[in-house]
């Protein structure tokens, strides 16, 4: 065994599955914006990725990718998930459809719910991670963290690496996790859409290190995204609070031969006697079977997923679908598992180590959030830790991951505690069969988690980044349609400069940046145009937000940008007729744009979605990750400053010799802002010599 010296990065993670690829892919925003940055992600699998595994991805997820730059890609190879088909016993216990209803309910996004295999979606979060951070981010294989220290006295330096971990390079046959099972592959090994040469490309040892070399990390920031097992998670001693049921599922995806009519459906199917299946149809005509094996897990004991094989998982579906015939002759992959409901006690260590995914809480994969709520765990966080460690907020920021992630969580395992018990149940005979699940009841809970389900039903409580109540208390009557703390809805609006329809949600563009969307209502009327221009008197001052953060050299729009959203048409007022540089910077036309009718598509009333008055418009904060920040009135500009002033750091501005961060800052442990997110008074330090 080597040793390595040491090294030190800004952030390191820990996983690489979704949960650690959208932390990366976060992070390259902000290498490409400050390429001194130094991120690593490192895995402790072997250059093999997932075949199977986690499949689904939500409305809110496919939000995300959009601003990503990932949706489109992954919608090219995803198969669309547009009908549920229930299945029930009838009164002679004979297997028919009850009932179909939309997959997704209409209208709550402008996407639907679509299905792709885990690996290939990791494939694309790779391209674009290594695209966006000019290969600067790259996943080390093959690397196991042993050890990992906090030392308490640097917590609050910005500057100091206060996290140690200690790592040890694997060998081949150590970073390849044993197959379970006998036939098929359980997803550790190859993906059969991915060739070999595009793995070995992207997963190869990291150059220059050996087997069995250890090396020694010193971190600002650790997030550990390792899986239902985290050894980050119980490094730090964190819990996991919640209960584990006795049902054991198999999974198995192939290619069926079938006469079953909805086989190309998701379907809940409920047997008389033999238990569940759910069907969710994949990409390449595969389909994804969801059983419920007879087996029951012995209370306090863990299941040996060595005793199952995708036969059993089959002739378990067989039985389960009678009188229907049901084949899978080639299985791709397969699976076993437990029904568990759990959730950490905590998802952080000083906000300096952090969980995510489900390192922080495990739940049954039937109702699809698993692989989408870790994703959106690491999304919320890394905007704020990007923009801590580029020196732009305040660490009290932080603190916002769990007080808004880990409630979220709780929701997601009280309904997903709920909605595995009824699937899992038997159906009721009749209505005095209190033993059974009543379909209605089934049915009804199926309907009412699918905007949850979504993951648009988000609502983040009061805090200093969701200005719902106190000082900054949001003025809900200027746009009715709006909730502070849920994410902004995308209508379409129309590009002044062309008149092109764009989504608003595709301006919201995930690279670290708040928006000021500037509703301006009818800004042909001379007294609103007043009101227009005062609002832009007060962006173009040295004291507004814009001013006040943007970094020294860099671009007005770097950290908060500005989006006009005017009610007239194309005909009634021009873009030169909007105030420059605030609202229509030079040669830029891609910042004012019209709620009108366009040549094609309609007219999508965009302010009438809101609940936006057309003559006087409103100011809507959206925060880096799309959701709701606040609302206010073009006269609100205090509220405005008082917002951003809770978390945002200036940027050091050069005073004479002396730089605005060689100073001190009294009764605060941080830099600009104290932990409550209040400016405090600020005293020069001893002049530079």
């Amino acid at each position: 065994m080597t040793n390595a010296p040491e090294s030190e990065c800004d952030v390191l993670i820990i996983g690489a599955g979704p949960a650690g690829l959208m932390a990366a892919r976060w992070m390259a925003e902000f290498v490409r914006q400050k390429p001194d940055l130094r991120i690593r992600i490192i895995d402790k699998r072997s250059t093999k990725i997932f075949t199977g595994q986690a499949d689904g991805l939500q409305c809110r997820t496919l939000e995300t990718f959009q601003t990503l730059g990932l949706a489109e890609k992954i919608l090219a190879e995803a198969n669309e998930m547009v009908t549920i088909s229930l299945y029930n016993p009838d009164e002679n216990g004979v297997l028919k459809r009850t009932d179909r209803i939309p997959d997704t309910l209409p209208d709550i996004s402008r996407y639907h719910q679509v299905v792709l295999h885990q690996g290939r979606i990791e494939r694309h979060f790779l391209d674009s991670i290594a695209e966006r951070s000019d290969m600067q981010i790259k996943v080390e294989r093959g690397v196991l963290p042993e050890e990992l220290t906090v030392d308490d006295s640097k917590i609050e330096d910005s500057e100091a690496y206060p996290i140690t971990v200690k790592v040890r390079h694997l060998s081949e046959e150590e970073a390849t996790p044993a197959q379970f099972g006998h036939k098929a592959a359980n997803g550790l090994f190859r993906s059969s859409l991915t060739t070999a040469e595009e793995e070995d490309a992207a997963f190869a040892r990291q150059p220059g290190r050996g087997e069995n070399e250890t090396e020694t990390i010193r971190a600002k920031y650790v997030i550990g995204c390792d899986g239902g097992h985290s050894w980050v998670r119980r490094t730090l001693g964190i819990e996991m609070v919640g209960e584990q049921t006795d049902y054991i599922w198999g999974v198995v995806d192939g290619v069926p031969h079938s006469n079953f009519p909805d086989i190309r459906s998701r379907c809940a199917i409920h047997s008389a006697n033999s238990g569940s299946v759910m069907i969710i149809p994949r990409e390449n005509g595969m389909v994804r079977l969801y059983v419920q094996l007879q087996e029951r897990a012995q209370p306090g004991q863990r299941v040996d997923k060595a005793r199952f094989t995708s036969e059993m998982v089959i002739a378990s579906a067989k039985k389960i679908m009678e009188p229907y015939t049901l084949d899978v002759p080639e299985v791709d992959w397969f699976t076993a598992y437990h029904i568990g409901q759990r959730v950490a006690n905590a998802f952080d260590r000083d906000n300096r180590v952090f969980i995510a995914g489900d390192a922080c809480h495990t739940h049954s994969p039937k109702a699809g959030q698993g692989m989408n709520t870790s994703m959106m765990d690491t999304y919320n966080l890394c905007w704020k830790l990007g923009l801590v460690i580029s020196g732009k907020a305040d660490r009290s920021l932080l603190k916002t991951y769990a007080s808004e992630r880990r409630p979220f969580a709780q929701a997601l395992i009280d309904f997903d505690h709920k909605f595995s018990r009824l699937f899992s149940g038997r159906p009721a005979k009749d209505m005095a069969d209190e033993m059974g699940v009543s379909m209605d009841v089934f049915k009804d809970a199926f309907i009412k988690g699918n905007k949850f389900a979504s993951g648009t039903a988000i609502n983040y409580d009061p805090s200093i980044i969701v200005g719902k109540e106190g000082a900054i208390t949001s003025k809900r009557d200027l746009a009715k349609n709006i909730e502070v703390g849920t994410r902004l809805a995308s209508h379409k609006v129309v590009r002044h400069a062309e008149g092109l329809p764009i989504h608003l949600g595709d301006l919201l563009v995930s690279n670290g940046k708040f928006r000021i969307l500037l509703f301006a209502g009818k800004a042909s009327d001379p007294q609103q145009m007043q009101r227009i221009g005062a609002f832009a008197d007060y962006l173009d001052s040295d004291k507004s937000v814009i001013s006040r953060y943007t970094p020294q050299g860099g671009k007005r729009d770097d950290v908060v940008e500005v989006l006009t959203i005017h009610s007239n048409t194309r005909e009634e007022v021009e873009m030169h007729d909007f105030p420059a540089p605030s609202l229509f910077p030079k040669y830029d036309y891609n910042k004012i744009y019209a709620d009108c009718e366009p040549y094609h598509g309609g007219h999508a009333h965009a302010y009438q979605n809101y609940g936006i008055d057309e003559q006087k418009g409103a100011v809507i904060v959206v925060r880096p990750d799309g959701y709701i920040a606040m609302v206010c009135d073009l006269e609100d500009t205090p509220m405005l400053d008082a917002y951003f002033d809770g978390f945002m750091l200036a940027p050091a501005k050069t005073i004479g010799r002396q730089t605005e961060a060689d100073w001190t800052i009294k009764g605060t442990k941080s830099n600009g802002v104290n932990g409550t997110g209040v400016h405090v008074q600020k005293e020069p330090a001893a002049p530079v010599v």
